[in-house]
């Protein structure tokens, strides 16, 4: 039952979160709100809408692991496996923002949560705060950045002509859809780390967050496919960012997440790693060819994140 949970729980968050991307962009395109500020901020936070609900489903429910570990292992299977797999089928160019904006900003935030951590092994609500008013100062900077260049945004257009009745229920589905989602994926998650008798956080940073990276991971293979460049290395960077700045600053603002003994390798191993991915980003920008994520890169990416998975459950034996 637990495995059967946890598929539940997988397809219930990818078909949530189709929903209230859509339904949220309908309803702003309605409200007549640009669509620069659609693109930077109500799809941003949309998308981070499955590690949102979980996160503060598992919180509540007392289980800090999964809180923790789902933003870690969703923002590790960003890079490894979204990016990996994505510059597998199509090379990803790199643009001048991810140099001068997107990469140092994740790297303020990861770094920041590398400290919350590592010192108080917690996140408190004041924490939790100093988190989203940075991520305001973020949006801000951000759609200041976008006004010199509005073109990079696209929204479709289609969802200006949806109906409010049809606006509304697919909010609520959406919703609906999450919140039911969430608490079977958790449910799940802790029935079959109770049952093997190995800590939640690793199933978290795992099973968890590649279910919740599902649709980034749908999103990104379908733009690849179709050569499109509608998924760029700086939306999955804004992703990281939303997730560390949103999902934890708002989950620990409702319930504190405090990090017990059994969960430690959070913060002595899974946290490095998230790291590391995020710093490799920089010399794979220049080396060997320049300005490009390709198919060699992709392969090291991926085969970097299966070592990560085979690592962090070989250390149960």
């Amino acid at each position: 039952m637990s495995l059967l949970y946890l598929f539940l729980g997988f397809i219930l968050l990818v078909v949530g979160g189709e929903f209230l991307v859509r339904s949220s962009v309908g309803l702003s395109l309605k409200l007549s709100l640009s669509r620069m500020i659609i693109g930077l901020t109500v799809v941003s936070f949309a998308t981070s809408a499955p590690e949102l609900i979980v996160s503060i489903q598992a919180a509540m429910d007392g289980s800090s692991g999964i809180a923790l570990g789902n933003v870690i292992g969703s923002n590790i299977a960003n890079i490894g496996l979204v990016l990996g797999v994505t510059a597998l089928i199509a090379p990803l160019a790199i643009d001048k923002d991810f140099f001068k904006f997107n990469w140092p900003w994740m790297i303020v935030f990861s770094l920041l949560l590398f400290v919350f951590l590592f010192f108080n092994h917690d996140i408190n609500r004041f924490e939790g705060a100093a988190l989203l008013l940075l991520l305001i100062v973020f949006l801000v900077l951000l759609i200041r950045r976008a006004r010199k260049m509005p073109e990079a945004v696209a929204v479709d257009d289609d969802l200006k002509e949806s109906k409010w009745w049809k606006i509304f229920l697919f909010l609520s589905l959406g919703g609906a859809a999450l919140w039911i989602g969430s608490e079977l994926l958790v449910k799940g998650a802790v029935d079959i780390a109770e049952s093997l008798e190995i800590p939640e956080s690793i199933i978290a940073v795992s099973m968890v967050a590649i279910g919740t990276s599902v649709p980034e991971l749908a999103a990104s293979v379908i733009a690849a496919l179709k050569k499109e460049k509608a998924i760029s290395l700086g939306n999955l960077i804004g992703s990281n960012i939303f997730n560390i700045a949103s999902v934890l600053g708002i989950t620990s603002l409702i319930q504190p997440i405090t990090i017990s003994g059994e969960n430690s390798g959070l913060i002595s191993n899974d946290i490095f790693w998230m790291l590391g991915f995020a710093f490799i980003m920089l010399p794979l920008a220049f080396i060997p060819k320049t300005y490009s994520i390709g198919r060699f890169k992709g392969i090291f990416l991926m085969t970097s994140y299966v070592l990560f998975v085979y690592l962090i459950f070989t250390t149960l034996a």
